[in-house]
């Protein structure tokens, strides 16, 4: 069972920045595609941030010039970094990775890390 394991969450105040990072003990590089999802309360789980395994990035226009996702293949760890943090921000965030099989598509969850920006 492919386990991600999000950290780095916390509270910070408006401008600041985090970096959350997500663990997998499965070999990073194996996914087709891994991503950071957030959830606010009594909000639908949208993307935030997504990585290919060719390296392109793709990012919500609410992040876009203020947040970056990155992975380090050697570490198996996924990261995002993010800076100059609004209230809205605030949310339960979570990683994720996919794997094409042949039946199709097959998401991997965290079990999600909060950010809460004070304002």
């Amino acid at each position: 069972q492919v386990q991600l394991v999000e950290s780095g969450g916390g509270l910070v105040q408006a401008g600041g920045s985090l970096r959350l990072s997500c663990t997998t003990f499965r070999r990073i590089s194996s996914f087709d595609a891994m991503g950071w999802y957030r959830q606010a309360p009594g909000k639908q789980r949208d993307l935030v941030a997504g990585i290919r395994s060719d390296g392109t990035t793709n990012y919500a226009t609410s992040v876009e010039g203020r947040f970056s996702i990155s992975r380090d293949n050697a570490k198996n760890t996924l990261y995002l970094e993010m800076n100059s943090l609004k209230p809205e921000d605030t949310a339960v965030y979570y990683c994720s990775g996919r794997i094409y099989i042949i039946e199709g598509p097959v998401d991997f969850w965290g079990q999600g890390t909060q950010v809460t920006v004070s304002s």
